[in-house]
């Protein structure tokens, strides 16, 4: 597995020290931030998926990766290059930023209503649209409270057939997205509300290590 640099390992610290009851899961934040890392530099794909509020934060999350969060992220000097060289493209250049990739399932209406109308069972849409996009290198963000919405369980599976790897972002306690999962972030609250609080700490403190990582200096 990738190993996380010192100034992504201090961000997660970070969240840890302030954050004291979050500890449990310092050692599995790190394996889902290295294993995000390695998914990236390998030339993979990130993939989100998650009902309602965890919809959101797969949303939001994805919105956090493919533009700049905490860092600078000027473009490369080759994709500069590139597009300089294009009508109206060094604007372009000077203000476009780095950005990795980061997919949320679902979000596609259209799709997920086709799916939904024409496959012979519901629920059905996180793990077709999966099963159309996703590769061998890529990784999933199955994000789950209880860790059995069965539409997300279902894109995990797919997942894995795929030969991606899985991390979930659940509660805690045993469940089949955390029997599925390559790593399993098992956020502590009593609560789907509470549990929602922890998981948002928790990725905004992989995101921020993730960017220190891929393009900090």
């Amino acid at each position: 597995m990738e190993e996380l640099g010192p100034g992504a390992l201090a961000v997660l610290d970070a969240l840890f020290d302030r954050e004291l009851a979050l500890e449990p899961v310092r050692a599995s934040l790190i394996a889902a931030a290295a294993c995000l890392v390695g998914g990236w530099r390998g030339g993979g794909s990130l993939f989100l998926c998650g009902n309602g509020g965890s919809h959101a934060d797969a949303c939001h999350i994805a919105g956090e990766l493919v533009k700049s969060y905490v860092l600078a992220r000027p473009l490369p000097a080759a994709r500069q290059a590139a597009l300089a060289g294009l009508p109206g493209g060094g604007s372009l250049a000077r203000d476009l930023q780095a950005g990795v990739p980061a997919v949320v399932l679902g979000a596609n209406a259209a799709a997920t209503s086709a799916i939904e109308n024409d496959l012979p069972r519901p629920g059905l849409g996180l793990a077709q649209e999966l099963n159309a996009l996703g590769r061998s290198g890529d990784v999933l963000l199955a994000i789950s409270t209880s860790g059995r919405s069965r539409n997300v369980v279902d894109a995990a599976v797919v997942a894995r057939s795929l030969g991606m790897a899985v991390v979930a972002l659940t509660g805690t306690g045993p469940s089949e997205l955390a029997d599925v999962a390559d790593v399993v972030i098992a956020a502590p609250g009593g609560s789907t509300d509470r549990i929602q609080e922890s998981h948002r700490l928790l990725y905004h403190a992989l995101c921020e290590a993730l960017e220190v990582e891929l393009f900090g200096v």
